[in-house]
């Protein structure tokens, strides 16, 4: 009988632990849920100037003017590593291809150099 007992003390036990951790992860009604962490490069990139805003999809990138919204270049990217991009691509304004490396020195920074030697850094955009 005090076998029984004490399983069943920590059956509840664990189950008041599992809750208590839940609602420390989730949000209550009508709250927004939190956002996760930013992982890898996907995600809208903005240049140090502020006058380009490059969105990294599922392989897909492009660049649009912050100001007017016109689109600047597009193409595709890859991972060459754990932490460093290849994005290739075409400038819509030169109509010429276009080359960069990318590295991603930390969640919210990508230290890129294009295939002329030009070095930029993107910053995430939320």
């Amino acid at each position: 009988m005090m076998t029984i007992a004490h399983r069943m003390l920590g059956v509840g036990m664990a189950g008041l632990a599992a809750l208590a951790l839940a609602a420390c992860t989730t949000a209550g009604p009508g709250e927004p849920l939190p956002k996760a962490a930013p992982k890898g490069v996907e995600g809208s990139w903005i240049d140090a100037q502020g006058t380009g805003l490059s969105t990294l999809t599922a392989g897909r990138f492009q660049t649009v003017a912050t100001d007017t919204g016109q689109k600047l270049a597009d193409g595709s990217y890859k991972l060459t590593g754990a932490t460093s991009v290849e994005i290739t691509g075409t400038s819509l304004i030169r109509q010429a291809p276009i080359s960069f490396n990318c590295l991603l020195v930390s969640t919210s920074q990508l230290n890129c150099t294009s295939a002329t030697g030009q070095n930029f850094v993107l910053t995430r955009r939320s």
